[in-house]
């Protein structure tokens, strides 16, 4: 009976699973249109917008950004908390799903899909990581995020050369910022300060889940060890790549005016 009930909880998690990764696709532009001002019905209409709209807000010389390109703003920022939020629900039900299948593993189960399972499982749960710690840095500076579209639309009114112009003057002759370029700055620095923090907060996490899986491979016999020492080097890797990810971001934080400028050069 018991195991009949993790069979069944295990079938409605991977069905669980299944609708989220469609639901992370295709809900986010669907949620994030309920809000103020709408959607868009594409990302590149979308990026069509962010282009027209900028070259007004830079000739502004304000802070403020102008009721169209905080239209397009707004609706970026709405989407990536739906993503964000998407890839935490899957997050969470690929962890329930990994103790099931855990557990099976270590009652002796050696069903033919359970090994191919927790592959998928485990490459789920690597993409759902990387998912929400993007979608919490886009929601965190989403004006950042949306720069990309920015320079992808071309420069019909010359404004990106203004910002290079004024990049580069600045960072030879130590000139002052332009108010829509100090909020530029600002939101870029922001992009690379919340990346740091939170890829600095899963790598301590992979890294004591790495401890504990090396302690545990240790007391563990030779086929549970196999499989403890496989995940166990590869949250050891994952939290490497995650410490370097976290120091590069905060040291583009410490000082984005060159990056950002390297970024519309196309460096980035």
């Amino acid at each position: 009976m018991r195991g009949h009930l993790e069979h069944l909880r295990a079938a409605l998690l991977a069905a669980l699973t299944a609708t989220l990764v469609a639901a992370f696709v295709v809900g986010p532009r669907l949620l994030a249109a309920l809000g103020p001002g709408g959607g868009f019905d594409s990302e590149r209409e979308l990026s069509a917008a962010l282009g027209a709209e900028f070259p007004g807000y830079w000739r502004s010389g304000g802070r403020d950004l102008p009721p169209g390109l905080d239209r397009a703003v707004d609706y970026w920022f709405r989407y990536h908390v739906a993503k964000a939020v998407f890839a935490a629900l899957l997050l969470i039900v690929l962890v329930a799903l990994g103790v099931l299948l855990w557990r099976a593993f270590r009652r002796g189960g050696r069903g033919p899909l359970l090994a191919p399972a927790g592959v998928v499982v485990v490459a789920l749960g690597l993409f759902a990581t990387v998912a929400l710690m993007a979608n919490i840095q886009g929601a965190a500076a989403p004006f950042a995020s949306a720069l990309p579209m920015v320079a992808s639309g071309g420069d019909p009114a010359g404004a990106l050369d203004q910002v290079r112009r004024e990049l580069d003057a600045a960072a030879t002759g130590g000139g002052r910022f332009s108010p829509p370029l100090a909020v530029m700055i600002g939101d870029f620095a922001r992009f690379h300060v919340v990346l740091a923090v939170v890829a600095a907060v899963v790598a301590a996490v992979l890294i004591g889940v790495s401890a504990v899986l090396w302690r545990r491979f240790a007391a563990a016999d030779r086929r549970t060890g196999r499989v403890l020492g496989s995940f166990g080097v590869l949250s050891a890797l994952s939290s490497l790549v995650l410490v370097v990810v976290a120091a590069a971001n905060a040291s583009t934080a410490a000082d984005p005016a060159p990056a950002l400028l390297a970024f519309f050069n196309g460096g980035w």
